[in-house]
């Protein structure tokens, strides 16, 4: 009797211990869930991406002490209320989550410390730049009349913004913490093109064109009249209040050093920038002489393909052969250079099967960039939304097409479109067993960007690298990653100047000058990012190799890419963990 009862007494324990699990593990759901809700609505541009339009009419001054307390807050309140949760009563896919967003938490918390806000706009990264490209339509709908009405008040909130950049921008005359002087010019012509009055030059006057057949007239009218007295009579002026004072006295108080570890104050984030862009601990000595090893290693396959195609000289001879090739800049029209990305993407999708078996049911367009930013823009991805309903866009830059050289197009193509950023981010968006945080508001570059880098390898399985000069892109896109390993912290770590990288990519690749040149002052704008790609794809080979070894005949790489892309964006070490839990379970 009494063994009876004590079976009883058991199964209660047991069946109430299972209960009370259920219950940790929805209000640690609900956690997440609340925590990208108030992420959103503190990052109001990240719900716009998302296709979420609650927050359109609104443009947060980033740049405000109120925001800054609210951020430290936001952190702070999560911290501690994800510490509540005792890994041992979650899920596998909960524990990473919680591993996640702690890793997410800590690093924006001691990204709060330094004031790299005192220098908020340069030529590449700032909000000018993200508002100028929202106005050209696509994230930030302009369909309805209730649609340019939030647009109106989010262009009202960005003079916020703008005057608040300037007042940061003198505070950080009197701190020492300012641009160098050769990305000041670069800002210039940009903010010169966001002034001007003509409504066919004017991103921002653009975006009133065509009246949609959904607005009445009358309404579109009245409409346009309070929109350009917005943009003509009252952002225009603070726009070119800017300009006049980036032009001389920022200007003249801009540095003529190159990299971070001369700005007084900021001691310590370059250091913070290699943990926030690899998510290891690595040291910049380490970053660099991994860097130098890989230029080496990749220059011997180089010249490999420059046996192949008979080219009498040095490697240096050849990058300059194929630097100025005129059979390889053969457009004369920008839209030749979509058709020719759209001819990629058309050859590539018969194969894709082969090594993915879960494809996004997002689909990915193709598109020149903006006028007023192509000079200093990059081929970049922006995602679609996770309904599908708007495409991914991979945006291309072509300031001088008749120069524009297509020997590296094939490997960029798989670098942005697929099975790079467009898989990855598409089928993270889309995933229902993921929390709504790790399918939009986390990420880490050395994930996006190291697979995206690992996908350019998956050419010849793909069908292409066929031309033995695409394939050679390949390589230069390699190399041009492990180039950033040395020159970003080269620059921000042992004292190079601008000059100094620039000369150093001139010896080890193929790019022009002008590509070259733009590259390098992208670095200095935000030191670490650049080397996120390399370190992100030598781990994501390592793993595959890891396995391929470890599971012989067992190893199919359908599977493997699953593993690596279903989760979503991770730091580096929670990957390796999932990775090598796998391959155990396979063995």
């Amino acid at each position: 009797m009494n063994k009876y009862f004590l079976i009883l007494f058991v199964s209660a324990l047991v069946l109430s211990s299972c209960q009370n699990k259920k219950k940790i593990a929805k209000r640690f759901d609900n956690l997440l869930e609340q925590y990208y809700q108030d992420n959103l609505e503190l990052y109001m541009l990240n719900a716009t991406y998302l296709g979420d339009n609650r927050y359109n009419d609104s443009l947060p001054n980033f740049l405000s002490k109120s925001f800054e307390t609210k951020e430290q807050r936001f952190y702070s309140d999560y911290n501690r209320k994800l510490k509540r949760f005792d890994e041992d009563d979650l899920s596998p896919e909960q524990v990473l989550s919680k591993q996640i967003l702690q890793w997410e938490i800590d690093i924006q918390q001691e990204r709060l410390e330094f004031d790299k806000n005192l220098m908020p706009i340069d030529q590449m990264w700032s909000l000018h730049l993200e508002i100028g490209q929202l106005a050209s339509g696509g994230a930030q709908p302009l369909s309805t009349l209730d649609d340019y009405w939030n647009w109106y008040n989010r262009l009202d909130d960005f003079k916020e913004w703008l005057l608040s950049a300037k007042n940061k921008m003198k505070e950080g005359i009197e701190r020492g913490i300012v641009l160098p002087k050769s990305l000041i010019k670069k800002v210039l012509p940009q903010l010169e093109s966001l002034s001007t009055n003509s409504s066919s030059e004017n991103i921002f006057l653009k975006a009133y064109g065509e009246r949609p057949e959904v607005i009445e007239r009358k309404d579109w009218n009245e409409f346009g009249l309070e929109y350009y007295k917005l943009v003509i009579d009252e952002l225009n002026p603070v726009i070119r209040d800017l300009h006049e004072f980036m032009s001389t006295e920022y200007y003249d108080a801009g540095r003529d050093s190159s990299g971070y570890n001369d700005l007084p104050g900021m001691e310590g984030y370059y250091d913070y920038a290699i943990k926030y862009y690899t998510t290891t601990s690595l040291s910049a000595d380490e970053i660099h002489e991994l860097g130098l090893s890989e230029v080496s290693r990749i220059r011997g396959e180089m010249e490999g393909v420059m046996k192949l195609v008979d080219f009498d000289g040095t490697l240096v001879d050849f990058f300059e052969h194929v630097r100025t090739n005129e059979a390889l800049k053969p457009f004369d029209h920008p839209n030749q250079v979509i058709q020719n990305f759209v001819a990629i993407h058309q050859k590539v999708l018969p194969n894709v099967e082969s090594l993915f078996d879960k494809i996004p049911k997002t689909s990915v367009q193709v598109k020149r960039v903006e006028a007023f930013r192509e000079k200093s823009a990059a081929a970049h991805y922006i995602p679609g939304t996770p309904d599908g309903e708007r495409p991914g866009v991979f945006y291309v830059p072509i300031p001088d097409v008749e120069n524009y050289n297509v020997y590296s197009d094939e490997s960029l193509y798989l670098h942005e479109a697929i099975p790079g950023h467009h898989f990855q981010i598409s089928l993270q968006q889309e995933n229902p067993e993921l929390p709504s945080f790790r399918k939009g508001i986390t990420w880490y570059s050395v994930y996006g960007e190291g697979w995206a880098l690992y996908s350019e390898s998956l050419g010849k399985e793909l069908g292409l690298f066929e031309d033995p000069y695409q394939y050679f892109g390949m390589l230069s896109a390699e190399i041009h990653r492990a180039i950033r390993l040395v020159v970003d912290t080269g620059l921000h770590h042992k004292g190079w100047t601008r000059e100094e990288a620039i000369a150093y990519c001139f010896e080890n690749q193929a790019e022009s000058e002008e590509f070259i040149t733009s590259e390098i002052e992208r670095y200095m704008a935000n030191p670490g990012q650049a080397l996120s790609y390399k370190i992100g794809q030598l781990k994501i080979q390592e793993l595959r190799e890891k396995a391929e070894k470890t599971l012989g005949n067992v190893f199919d790489i359908r599977e493997f890419h699953n593993k690596i892309l279903e989760s979503g964006n991770m730091p580096l070490t929670l990957l390796e963990n999932k990775i090598e839990s796998w391959i155990g379970q396979k063995e």
